[in-house]
């Protein structure tokens, strides 16, 4: 940015990105309120997601041996959990928090260095962060008619628990083996007496099963048109039953929603949803489907509006740069709206495309491009004497030895 943005140098990026001390929530939650305003609604979902960003070394905040869901496996990464309010095809990032590991906490020295504020460093997993997204749309206002996430945070039963008492409408992704009733497996308390124990535990006769077990039969499916997609309409097959939901402590089950779903490439997708039991399976597909477009959003940021593309290493920076991206992301959400009935199909690499060129630049000609590549080098050259002169000291260390 510093070689190309006119009338600022790195020293000044830096410093407004790692240590000034503006409030990155306080714009956060203004976009939160500017999206609500462009996709609020009874139609539109509130998805919550993480996404993992590569990082080398061991100093960037919150950087650990962790899992990277974009690269499917263990990596020397940090994660964030986002929230992003979706409506049709238009979504967009309205909040974030970065996931601080277990290592981080155990190490005050190391949390002190990167600034981490004394509040974040305690326990706290990465369903506690996304309930507390969810609860800070909600005090911004933010209009959504349900909540989506993936199996990972699907899975967990007191996610889904605390979703449901919260007074939200879920619907949320669960692997293959989560298990479920076919019927109410009536829990009850065995009497203290018997099990001498002060707080007995909720107990059943019923038998649970996974998810993947009710699927016996290839004719229990019924297509359905699904959404929109860049080649037509996308059909996906659908199995739709009621179940029942109990986590084996609680004095009540829960009778949700169970949506299989087999696309046409024969992947199967697995949903529970607590919405009200006289909903129609086309808009329950509907609801699954939505959750699409936190991906995209994470793909647009990473792919046109730099996303994973920063270089600072403490608290602040990291949510002053999410703050950045997701004013970036309103900007062009609004734009699209704006330009709709001209341009309809008007894409975010369109309006990067356009605004890379209008925007001021202090590369306009050869000699400004040669002085940039001469600058370059002037810093490499710096960075290796000076790694050549930590080398030098290491070889005198090792032979005065």
């Amino acid at each position: 940015m510093a070689e190309a943005v006119p009338d600022v140098d790195e020293q000044s990026l830096q410093q407004f990105l790692s240590d000034s001390p503006w409030d990155s929530q306080g714009v956060m939650d203004q976009v939160a309120n500017d999206v609500n305003s462009l996709l609020g609604g009874r139609d539109s979902a509130l998805l919550l997601d993480e996404t993992g960003i590569v990082k080398k070394g061991k100093h960037s905040v919150g950087v650990g041996h962790q899992w990277c869901g974009r690269l499917g496996k263990v990596e020397n990464c940090r994660v964030g959990v986002f929230a992003a309010l979706a409506k049709g095809s238009d979504a967009c990032l309205i909040d974030a928090e970065l996931y601080v590991p277990e290592s981080w906490k155990e190490n005050p020295a190391r949390c002190d260095k990167a600034r981490i504020p004394t509040d974040k460093r305690t326990s706290r997993r990465k369903l506690a962060i996304a309930l507390t997204l969810v609860k800070r749309a909600k005090a911004n206002g933010v209009k959504y008619g349900w909540v989506g996430a993936d199996s990972f945070y699907g899975r967990d039963r007191s996610f889904q628990q605390a979703l449901n008492t919260l007074g939200e409408t879920f619907m949320v992704d669960v692997p293959k083996d989560f298990r479920i009733y076919n019927d109410d497996p009536r829990p009850y308390l065995p009497s203290p007496a018997k099990t001498g124990r002060k707080s007995p535990r909720h107990k059943s006769d019923a038998t649970s099963i996974k998810v993947s077990q009710l699927i016996t039969e290839d004719d229990q499916y019924r297509r359905y048109q699904f959404r929109l997609g860049t080649q037509g309409a996308m059909a996906v097959d659908v199995i739709h039953r009621r179940v029942w939901v109990w986590d084996g402590q609680s004095a009540q089950a829960h009778w949700w929603h169970l949506l299989i779903r087999r696309d046409q490439g024969g992947e199967v997708k697995y949903s529970i949803s607590n919405a009200p039991a006289k909903t129609s399976v086309h808009r329950l597909l509907y609801i699954q489907g939505q959750r699409h477009f936190i991906e995209r959003s994470f793909q647009n940021s990473k792919s046109h509006l730099g996303l994973h593309q920063y270089q600072a290493r403490n608290w602040n920076a990291w949510h002053h740069h999410m703050a950045l991206i997701m004013m970036a992301m309103v900007f062009l959400l609004e734009q699209r709206s704006v330009r709709k009935d001209s341009y309809p199909l008007l894409t975010v690499s369109d309006m990067v495309l356009v605004f890379a060129t209008i925007l001021p630049s202090r590369i306009n000609d050869l000699d400004q491009a040669i002085a940039v590549v001469e600058e370059r080098h002037r810093k490499r050259r710096k960075d290796l004497e000076r790694r050549s002169r930590g080398c030098g000291d290491l070889q005198r260390w090792a032979q005065s030895g």
